[in-house]
This record gives C-alpha cells, structure tokens and sequence, in this order.
C-alpha cells in the first residue's frame, strides 16, 4: 500500500481514533518486541530505561492523519516471525535465484540477493537526487547489498499528451540477465497545463518485465508525480510486494513546493529557497521514504507501537515529521531477518548521518550508541 494517500488535511481540537481502534497498553509495547529469554540492550523491554527513546506513537492532530482514518492492527515480532516468507524453509515464490534452504537469514538463505534501485526519467535541477548516496544509506540501513541500475528515459509530450517509456535498463546483474521492455511504450498519464502525473500501474507492469535474476526487489524511483485511481491527488508510491517490484515518487518530498488539497496539478514553487536547503531535505526525506518501503517488501508492516519509520502517515505533514530510526519491534524484525550487529549498524548510520548534516538524527542515534555500551550488566 502507499505510503501518502490523500485528499485533504484538515487541524481542529480534538482528533478521536478510527472507530475501533485501541492503542496499544505499555504491556502491549513489551511484549511487541519479543523479549523472551535472552534479549541484548538495544532491544531492552524495560520501559524506564529502553523506552526513553522511543516515544509512543501520537494522537491524531487531523482528521486525515494516519489512524484517524485506519484500524491499523499492527505487527508484534513474534507476527513476523509467524508470517514472514523471507525466513521460510522454502524460496520465496517468484525469486529463482541460489537457496539454501538451511539458511539462518536473508543473507545465508540467498547468498546472491540484492536489492536494485532503477532511476526513471531526470533527476535533475534543485531536487536533484545523489543516487549513490541514496543506495548507500539504503545498504547501512537495512543490511542488505544495493545496486543501482541503468536508469531509463522517459518522454513526457504535451502536445499528444503522452508519457512514453522511451528506453530500458542496459546493464543486468552480474550473474542474470533481465528481460528488455520495449522501447516507446505509452504509459498511463494525465495532464493539465504544465503538468502531469504517471500512473502507478503502467510504471510496475514495465519493472516486472525486468526483473535481474539476483533481484530481492526492484525499486523504481522518480521525480514524476504519481496516481494510481482518477480520484488521487497523487500518490508517493506503491509496492507489489508479491512480484517484488515497487515504484516510488519524490516529486512531493521538494520543500519549495506548495500543493493544493483540492487539484493535483496546482502547484507551487518557492523561488526563493536555496539549492542548498532544497537539496538536503529532499534527499532526507527520500532516504526514510526508501527503507520505509522496502521495509514492506521485506514483510515488516506498519507499526502502532511507537514513534518509528513504519509508522504508517495520511498526509505528506504527517510524513515529514515521523523519525528516520526504528523503534525496538522493527529493529528485532529487521536484525533477525538480516543478521547484521545493531551496535555496528548504528556506528555507521552515525557516521553517514554527520557527514550529510542530518542532525537529529545524529544526536539521538549518538545516545543509542552509549546507551548500549554503558548498558549494564542485569539488563541485557
């Protein structure tokens, strides 16, 4: 499902949940992360030491916030672990790359897996994106091997009114060759005025046509706006997660952009703004927007329990201001799945984070880090 979805925003007083939802007791919170027997001190249970960082997911502010709108049931470590199908003693269905079936995680059971990135259509101007920086942020955060592909062009006509698929990857992974989608195919579009919006189906029917044999999942990226149903705004993004595809946009993450609530196409631009400021928050933002969503293709679903990067969002404010960090359910999921140190993991998302002034993040994740290795003894 998408991430950002949505129609209208909306702040009064008093927000109730989505009828019959019930957030979750501290209870709840403890037994979420699955802490049986022997559980180390980044995935601590204690509510008056652990849980300091971890803030309870907030209540709604606006009527179009994420469960003001949706009983979200949630997922505990031990749901994951029940349901999961990268952790199955069988292949997955649809990936036919190396399995060892005795495999205790992702990386033992598909040795050769990786995870593509495909650029589609310019990423250029303010909002330009560092791929490479993209994927490396990818890689520390989940622990799993990125590779960028070929990126492919897309021509938008305004005066015939079409998007086409103009050209196809050309470089496949090291060991598979991929399917070529033909080249000049029109995708579903819409346009007013100066602008357009692609839509969502077309782009994931063209990334199941090339499909590199060691793939994980594809992950296309845009700049282009995105629909999926005549009635959208828009859409950031949609995953297929049984044809291990995805497409994302990041056309709204752009902070000299104004969106109307109303129209799709009306849209404004802060001339003002630096290239500097634009850049460094839109790439922020593409960088929670990206493991947020392989995180679904990788099974772990929205989380209720805290404040956390799968949090689901309703809007693009309430997007914005949820944390780039996993809270202690999703980082058991994901540490269990893949196996990495969390300790090391956290020491070089420190390190990516200060070099690209993400601060906050820096801050808190530098607290992390010393709170697990001053951790003591009887807590761990």
């Amino acid at each position: 499902m998408p991430k950002v979805r949505t129609k209208r925003t909306k702040t009064v007083k008093y927000v109730p949940y989505a009828s019959g939802y019930v957030p979750p007791t501290n209870r709840e919170h403890i037994e979420a992360v699955g802490c049986d027997g022997f559980v180390p001190p980044e995935f601590n249970c204690q509510p008056d030491k652990d849980f300091i960082f971890f803030n309870p997911i907030p209540t709604p502010t606006s009527i179009d916030d994420w469960l003001a709108q949706y009983v979200a049931p949630g997922q505990t470590y031990a749901d994951y672990l029940s349901t999961c199908s990268w952790l199955s003693p069988s292949p997955v269905n649809g990936i036919n790359q190396k399995f060892v079936p005795t495999g205790t995680n992702l990386g033992d059971k598909y040795p050769d897996g990786k995870i593509y990135l495909l650029p589609i259509g310019k990423f250029s101007g303010k909002g330009f994106i560092h791929f490479n920086e993209l994927a490396s942020f990818a890689e520390i955060y989940l622990g799993i091997p990125v590779v960028i592909l070929n990126g492919i062009d897309i021509d938008v006509n305004f005066t015939d009114k079409k998007v086409y698929w103009t050209n196809s990857v050309s470089e496949s992974s090291s060991n598979g060759e991929s399917s070529i989608p033909p080249s000049n195919i029109a995708l579903e579009s819409r346009f007013y005025g100066k602008h357009h919006q692609i839509g969502i189906a077309s782009l994931l029917y063209m990334l199941r046509q090339n499909i590199p044999k060691d793939a994980l999942s594809v992950i296309g990226l845009t700049m282009s706006d995105l629909y999926r149903e005549q009635s959208d705004l828009f859409v950031a993004g949609w995953a297929a997660g049984g044809d291990h595809v995805a497409v994302f946009s990041f056309f709204r993450y752009d902070p000299s952009l104004t969106f109307s609530n109303a129209d799709w196409y009306n849209i404004r631009r802060n001339q003002r703004m630096s290239q500097e400021h634009i850049q460094k928050l839109t790439f922020q933002r593409s960088c929670k927007l990206l493991v947020h969503e392989i995180g679904h293709l990788l099974g772990i679903g929205h989380c209720i329990f805290f404040e956390c990067c799968m949090n689901g969002s309703g809007h693009l404010e309430e997007d914005f201001r949820q944390p780039m960090h996993l809270c202690p359910v999703d980082l058991h999921k994901l540490q269990t799945l893949v196996g990495f140190n969390v300790l090391t993991r956290y020491e070089n998302l420190l390190k990516f984070y200060q070099h690209h002034g993400m601060n906050e993040e820096a801050e808190w994740i530098s607290r992390r880090i010393d709170f697990i290795k001053n951790a003591p003894v009887e807590i761990i």
